[in-house]
């Protein structure tokens, strides 16, 4: 067995026998779990509905709200025209209502439209201040029109509604969203990537950190030489974590299969349909969902996992260089974070390049560049696989990433080698750059 085999399986061991490694392991998806039902319990709570008091000097809107109440559970409308308005601030000032909307009496109705105030004692949501003045614009564009006499309810059933079926050019009938699906499957092996690669990679720097800390270093270094160690620890520290994801994977879909048995809806008892509707909604949403599913295998499902593997295998092994390198240069955790602002900000613009750009053009000038670029190119170019993307970009692509690792690793090693035994000194920049022209 090679001397870089047997590296290898000792960190592998070394990581899979940590009590913390096995623990997490088997809790990790049981907290993921928790907090999921945790905000879905939050979520199924309702709120305190909210008692929002009027005042209408003008008779005319206080109906547009109170006849609300019957809908809105989140807020109250209370009708208190005869109530004097400093007593009723004061009641804002002791929190016996919510809010108050002050609507004045005015001769030209125009002029409600800046003299209407809300009074309150906190800043109330954008959303709720933007549903008022909807409401109160609505009911003064009714009166406009009936000043005018315009017939409102003509102009009403006037109105029309439009939603445009999509085809592709070669006749058959798509359907809309397709795209947000497409970026939701790249961002999520790009996701999946990326936190591989802040997980484990630290993982690999805590463990040369540690290694250095304790001076083992210096008899591991007396058997095998700096590079075959640092592609070890690399290589054993990537297995332990596939092992790892594969468990919580096996969970994963074990938790959500007990709990599809065992808190499953029976969507026919509780629906109150008539059966023919019923047969109708079941026959549309068949023919939506077969779409939806004709599109999806109509994705390049092949291209975007082999594509996965290809990138999640470079991707890892680039950054993880940097991060081992980082490991040797430095004696603690502290002292390397200055080092460690370089390698995550590429990883962050790759996640808003993919998600702010590609999304909206994914054959765009800024998502092919950075599809390119190896330190992007793992999370861009999963983002633009299911578009579809030529067969020639990912071959450039995956061969500038394997390239920029070979180089990297190159570097990596020199510094490596001569950081691994440096104790006591806090490295800079510079003298960085001289362990990399030593040639001893």
């Amino acid at each position: 067995m090679s001397i870089i085999s047997l590296i290898i399986k000792r960190e592998f061991v070394a990581k899979v026998r940590n009590k913390s490694f096995i623990v997490m392991t088997f809790l990790s998806p049981l907290l993921f779990v928790a907090i999921i039902a945790f905000i879905a319990y939050l979520s199924s709570m309702k709120a305190d509905t909210k008692e929002i008091a009027i005042h209408d000097e003008s008779g005319l809107f206080v109906k547009e709200f109170t006849t609300k109440n019957k809908d809105d559970d989140a807020y109250k409308y209370i009708d208190l025209s005869t109530t004097a308005v400093n007593a009723l601030k004061d009641s804002i000032t002791k929190e016996r209502y919510e809010g108050l909307l002050i609507i004045p009496q005015s001769s030209e109705i125009s002029d409600l439209e800046t003299k209407i105030q809300f009074v309150s004692n906190s800043s109330p949501s954008i959303v709720f201040i933007e549903q008022i003045q909807k409401t109160v614009a609505n009911k003064i564009t009714k009166i406009n029109l009936y000043k005018a006499n315009l017939d409102t309810l003509a102009i009403q059933n006037a109105q029309s509604k439009v939603n445009i079926s999509l085809a592709k050019a070669s006749g058959e009938q798509s359907v809309k969203g397709v795209n947000e699906i497409k970026i939701a499957i790249g961002g999520g092996f790009g996701y999946l990537i990326m936190m591989f690669i802040i997980i484990y990679g630290n993982m690999v720097m805590r463990s040369v950190i540690e290694e250095k800390t304790n001076r083992i270093i210096e008899i591991i270094i007396s058997s095998v030489k700096p590079f075959q160690l640092m592609i070890g620890k690399i290589i054993g520290t990537s297995l332990a974590g596939i092992l790892q994801f594969f468990i919580w994977a096996v969970i994963g879909l074990s938790i959500m299969f007990a709990a599809s048995m065992f808190f499953g809806v029976n969507v026919g008892s509780a629906t109150k349909m008539p059966p023919e509707l019923m047969s109708e909604a079941q026959m549309q949403i068949t023919n939506t969902a077969q779409l939806y599913i004709t599109e999806l295998w109509n994705l390049p499902i092949a291209t975007i996992l082999i594509g996965f593997v290809v990138y999640f295998i470079g991707g890892y092994f680039l950054y993880s260089s940097f991060y081992a390198a980082i490991g040797a240069a430095v004696d603690n955790q502290t002292d390397s974070q200055q080092f460690l602002i370089p390698i995550i900000m590429p990883l962050m613009l790759s996640v808003y390049v993919g998600f702010f750009s590609v999304i909206n053009d994914p054959h765009g000038t800024i998502a092919v560049v950075f599809s390119m670029i190896p330190l992007t190119s793992p999370i861009v170019m999963l983002m633009r696989i299911p578009f579809g993307v030529p067969l020639w970009q990912i071959a450039i692509s995956v061969t500038l990433l394997f390239a920029t690792f070979f180089a990297v690793v190159w570097f990596a090693a020199k510094i490596y080698r001569v950081g691994i035994l440096m104790y006591g000194k806090k490295p800079s920049w510079k003298e960085l750059y001289r362990w990399l022209k030593y040639t001893g």
